[in-house]
């Protein structure tokens, strides 16, 4: 079946009949079925083509067209930058030339015994002159020299190789159909190898495939490292019986094949002999290369006295230059996946980095409005204080001054006089005394001292000193103990717990104008460490009152050291505003927390603080 159109004119240039002829004498029908005969130019155009047995392979259909299609795009070679040095050759030298061939035949390898000629551009002898080689039929002759009159270019002639199996023993060579289906073989090897870009994977698969198919004792590949002037051995294959050398590095100056293969990047065979007598063996080195760089190393030992065939040295390196590529465009990748991490490990730390200053410059936004707001505070702080002092000490004075002038009518409004006088310095102590304290616990200087105190003792210190004060002000003041048959101990400062209960109840009665004033303590019985030390539990105080609350949305200014909820509230209720940042530091000091209750102005307020619970007490019958 001819695939080339039969053109209109009679004219037909038999010296391209001659240069097809010319390259065989005899063929049986049959083994035309098996010939590709190709004419296209020196660029690699196709001119015509006739090829019976395409349809079998599935690449191709009756209905092609050939003309002005590559010779890549439509039979393809598989190496096709050696297929076009051969047509330049034969161009130059205007000779025929043999050689093997393989060409895609749908997913398969086709290898074929090929036969390329000058195509002439006059006609000359009238009948095809004939050599040893392949014939063609008088029509497909002709119908291809029709189509390729005065053109310049090449006339292919291939016989189509059927694979024979192989049989190699250490001492057979290997017959010209074996090697044919070697080519074939070697063809698969290469499609696989350039199926894949990862480097371990074409290394392992080229020492595998050489390997198998050549039946070598050993096969490596070599890693050239042209910084370092050594080669590593990065992929191997070899028999039972051999030692393995993957992982091996070897300077290049200690091994002269080595050195010579990539030199002069031409294959090396060296013989080598064994010790203890055994028989010589043979290595071929050859290097494989991409735009004349060599990149690594072909190693491959043949049995003993198993010589290397030209055949299979013209194949291994046709395999080599593929080889080579597939290497160049492995490393070529895995250098731009590793740039690429390498990018996005630096964008992720460049984003890392940019919320890290993103983070730190809103903390300092963060403390400096936060050191504004101190600074706002304790100026304000400041301010109030500094009334605060010279109101009883203005009392004081004054008071003192009329008792000095004998300004009282008798002698007791002249006691009168002294007993307010002595109430304006208590308050002014107090105030003081907030002060100092504020300013220990901001120093990190206050120091306590941790002992057993009595609840009960505790509390009624306190109800003897705010009672009279509070019932004098209309209001009830009730205090709740937990019913218990021995005394409740608490592990604390006496003094300090004592003042933050006295603050807690002066606050209460200084903002609770009528209703109710209550001490409630309840007992928490829990492991509890504190001190380094294990204890029983703690008790929990709250005073709740029935005053004028706070609302929520300022509940959390109570806390804050120099901060008051309301400055004019404080100029008409007097104090500082400390006395809840500090009950709130002693408490904590003494491991305990405090929390503050209200559910909005007028509402009242309640305030309640742990403390550590020295032993658990005898809970009375019933009693919860």
């Amino acid at each position: 079946m001819s695939r080339s159109a039969r053109p209109s004119s009679n004219s037909i240039d038999l010296a391209v009949v001659s240069s097809i002829g010319s390259a065989n004498r005899t063929a049986e029908t049959a083994e035309q079925s098996n010939t590709l005969v190709v004419v296209h130019t020196v660029e690699g155009k196709i001119l015509s083509m006739h090829w019976p047995q395409a349809t079998d392979c599935g690449n191709l259909t009756e209905d092609d067209c050939y003309v002005d299609q590559s010779i890549e795009s439509l039979f393809g070679p598989v190496a096709i930058v050696p297929y076009m040095e051969h047509v330049r050759q034969v161009v130059e030298q205007q000779a025929p030339k043999e050689f093997q061939c393989v060409v895609r035949c749908g997913q398969q390898p086709v290898g074929f015994d090929f036969v390329l000629s000058p195509l002439p551009a006059k006609s000359a002898p009238t009948e095809p002159a004939s050599t040893d080689g392949l014939q063609v039929d008088r029509d497909t002759a002709e119908d291809l020299a029709a189509t390729a009159l005065n053109a310049a270019g090449v006339v292919g002639v291939g016989r189509r190789i059927v694979p024979q199996p192989i049989q190699i023993t250490a001492t057979s060579s290997i017959s010209d159909n074996g090697g044919s289906s070697y080519y074939a073989l070697l063809a698969s090897v290469a499609s696989s190898i350039r199926k894949t870009l990862d480097l371990k994977t074409i290394w392992q698969q080229t020492v595998n495939g050489l390997g198998r198919l050549l039946t070598l004792d050993r096969c490596l590949v070599c890693d050239y490292s042209q910084a370092m002037q050594t080669i590593t051995v990065v992929a191997e294959y070899y028999q039972p019986s051999l030692h393995p050398c993957l992982g091996k590095t070897f300077e290049l100056s200690a091994k002269s094949d080595f050195l010579d293969t990539l030199q002069n990047l031409e294959p090396v065979i060296s013989d080598f002999e064994q010790s203890g007598g055994e028989l010589p063996y043979t290595v071929l080195t050859i290097a494989t290369c991409y735009r004349q760089e060599p990149n690594s190393i072909l190693v491959l030992q043949q049995p003993p006295r198993q010589p290397w065939q030209p055949f299979e040295i013209d194949l291994i390196r046709e395999l080599t230059d593929q080889v080579g590529t597939a290497i160049a465009h492995a490393k070529l990748f895995s250098e731009s996946e590793a740039i690429t991490r390498e990018l996005r490990t630096k964008s992720r730390a460049l984003r890392q980095t940019n919320s890290e200053l993103t983070r730190k410059h809103q903390e300092l936004e963060e403390a400096k409005r936060q050191a504004e707001e101190a600074s706002r505070r304790k100026s304000e702080f400041l301010a109030n204080t500094s009334h605060e002092l010279r109101t009883p000490l203005n009392g004081m004075i004054g008071f003192l001054r009329l008792v000095l002038d004998d300004m009282a009518d008798d002698e007791e409004e002249q006691l009168e006089f002294i007993q307010e006088s002595h109430n304006s310095a208590i308050h002014l102590l107090n105030l003081i005394n907030d002060v100092l304290d504020i300013a220990k616990i901001e120093a990190n200087k206050m120091e306590l001292e941790f002992s057993a105190v009595s609840l009960q003792e505790l509390i009624e210190e306190i109800e003897k000193s705010q009672r009279t004060h509070i019932e004098n002000r209309g209001l009830e003041f009730n205090i709740v103990l937990p019913a218990t048959l021995d005394e409740i101990k608490l592990y604390s400062n006496y003094q300090r717990l004592k003042q933050v209960l006295l603050n807690l109840v002066s606050n209460a009665n200084k903002f609770t104008h009528e209703g109710s004033i209550t001490i409630v303590a309840e007992i928490k019985p829990q492991p509890f460490e504190f001190d380094e030390q294990m204890w029983p539990g703690l008790v929990k105080i709250s005073v709740a009152d029935t005053g004028i609350g706070v609302s929520l949305e300022k509940q959390d200014r109570l806390f804050q050291t120099f901060s008051q909820v309301d400055s004019t509230r404080t100029r008409q209720y007097e104090g500082t505003g400390l006395g809840l940042a500090i009950s709130q530091r002693l408490v904590e000091a003494m491991g305990g927390t405090v929390k503050f209750v209200s559910m909005g102005e007028g509402l009242g307020a309640t305030v309640t603080f742990t403390t550590v619970l020295y032993q658990e007490p005898v809970m009375e019958l019933g009693a919860t």
